[in-house]
């Protein structure tokens, strides 16, 4: 932002950033603007402000200086004893408030470190994001389609073996004999057959989402 603040004449902040004094020395107890935080190695330079967007979070607490006693390493920036590749997206939410990832970039391990800075709001977004992830992963579960047959006794095995395209046998009920002619007596029965109904990814969306209230 391009806003420049004059009250008093103690600052101008333009989009670089500049701190003009013009000698006046600045009130006793403001701290600088920038702050160096050297990550497991790594230094990154980030604002004050921008550090400070979740005020409960670890980073926030560090560059007040309120109750961490922070190391410091040869420049004066804070040592964080963590893994640099993943401070870079949280350092990113905290300046923009998006979650933005390498297609390589585990979201778990951002996400371990979003609970060690302990900032809420990336912790909840990463947390859905890792439960949506595993929702389209799982197939979704097969469809089952059953039909009743109704045959007799001699029928069976023939409609058993000539069964195809998927159905399978599941159950056979025996409902007696239903009629008699002379010593002929033949038995019927209700075979059960169930065929499995993928869903293809492409037909889901005709399907209700599975967030649909019921």
């Amino acid at each position: 932002g391009m806003r420049m603040r004059m009250e008093g004449g103690e600052e101008m902040q333009g989009a670089v950033g500049l701190r003009c004094t013009w000698g006046i020395p600045p009130p006793a107890g403001t701290q600088a603007k920038w702050v160096r935080l050297n990550v497991g190695g790594t230094v990154f330079l980030t604002t004050r402000q921008t550090l400070c967007r979740e005020q409960k979070s670890f980073l926030c607490r560090l560059c007040q200086g309120e109750d961490l006693q922070s190391d410091r390493d040869e420049t004066g920036a804070y040592l964080i004893d963590r893994d640099p590749t993943y401070f870079g997206p949280i350092l990113n939410f905290l300046r923009h408030g998006k979650l933005v990832l390498d297609k390589d970039m585990a979201e778990e391990g951002v996400l371990e470190e979003a609970e060690f800075y302990n900032i809420g709001p990336l912790i909840r977004i990463i947390k859905d994001r890792l439960e949506e992830k595993n929702y389209t992963v799982t197939q979704v579960p097969p469809k089952h389609v059953y039909r009743v047959l109704q045959c007799q006794e001699e029928e069976l095995t023939q409609m058993v073996s000539t069964m195809s395209d998927g159905w399978r046998f599941e159950q056979l009920v025996n409902i007696g004999s239903s009629y008699n002619y002379g010593n002929e007596d033949q038995t019927e029965f209700l075979c059960v057959v169930s065929k499995e109904l993928y869903n293809s990814p492409s037909g889901l969306s005709s399907e209700p989402s599975h967030k649909a209230k019921v």
